[in-house]
């Protein structure tokens, strides 16, 4: 058996920058172990694989894969597999089935190998839980505990259909300082996938009003991670400066990695209750290859 896969990096217009994905064109009739094999051949943060959709009037349903194991949603997957079906199939939107819902996604053209991909969140982010240890969230960062907090924002746990644990610090200084402490890390983020992303106001920066790194999910540290982005989208709506109405932010990430990442936030509100979160960025196709797996 042969599968067509593309080589794409996300969230960035720059080849050899971003987050890097794999996406499996034609996944149809891959059983499940074999999806996982596949994403643990590929050991990038996750793989994609295109299926064809349920519902007829649906671009595709994709399925999500890290090296370890499925996700409901992930942002750099669906914005690199929206980007791959707008270009193949010519169109401006596609619609993907996802295990967390139906997503509709925007896209806009760059060029024969790139464009962006906005959607709106199929679930919108909530609060799982307060984070109230700040000792011990300082001693699994490597930071100091007056460190930790930014502005209004204080620790939480908040998921938009994966959960991460969202620890504000003071600014990017003490954010390029943060080092993961295995020995107490699940311990003190102990929720689902253990993963912690941490981030910062960014007033002095002109072309960002966030930053922020993501450690967890067996993985590391990600360069871009969409799916931490919206649940951050739950926190920076309690305290958005407006009962209704929309706020847009562009969040930096991977800087620290050397894997820059540029992602579009969006919330709106009405009645001081939030109705929308959106999602976006540009992806950019790097390689493309054949996996043969025998007869």
């Amino acid at each position: 058996m042969k599968l067509n896969y593309l080589m794409l990096d996300v969230f960035t217009r720059e080849r050899l920058k971003g987050n890097q994905l794999a996406v499996v064109t034609k996944a149809d009739g891959l059983l499940d172990g074999e999806m996982q094999a596949i994403a643990r051949e590929f050991n990038l943060s996750e793989t994609v694989f295109i299926l064809k959709p349920n519902a007829e009037r649906n671009t595709a349903a994709i399925r999500i894969f890290t090296p370890h194991t499925e996700l409901p949603f992930a942002g750099h997957p669906t914005v690199g597999a929206s980007v791959v079906l707008g270009l193949q199939n010519k169109v401006s939107a596609v619609r993907l089935e996802e295990k967390v819902g139906l997503i509709t996604a925007l896209f806009e053209k760059s060029d024969k190998r790139s464009g962006e991909a906005r959607f709106a969140l199929p679930r919108l982010p909530s609060r799982v839980a307060p984070l109230p240890d700040k000792l011990g969230m300082a001693q699994a960062l490597g930071i100091e505990i007056e460190d930790i907090g930014c502005d209004m924002y204080q620790p939480g746990v908040y998921s938009a259909g994966v959960t991460f644990h969202l620890v504000p610090v003071r600014d990017a200084e003490v954010l390029r300082r943060v080092k993961a402490n295995p020995a107490i890390w699940n311990k003190v983020f102990h929720h689902d996938h253990n993963s912690a992303y941490v981030f910062t106001l960014t007033p002095d920066e002109p072309d960002n009003d966030l930053a922020a790194r993501m450690f967890g999910m067996d993985i590391g540290e990600d360069p871009g991670t969409g799916s931490a982005a919206a649940a951050l989208i739950g926190l920076l709506s309690e305290h958005a400066n407006l009962a209704t109405g929309q706020a847009d932010f562009v969040l930096r990430q991977g800087h620290e990695m050397g894997r820059p990442c540029r992602i579009t936030i969006q919330l709106r509100k009405e009645n001081d209750v939030l109705i929308h979160g959106g999602i976006g960025g540009h992806a950019v196709i790097v390689g493309e290859g054949v996996l043969d797996l025998g007869e």
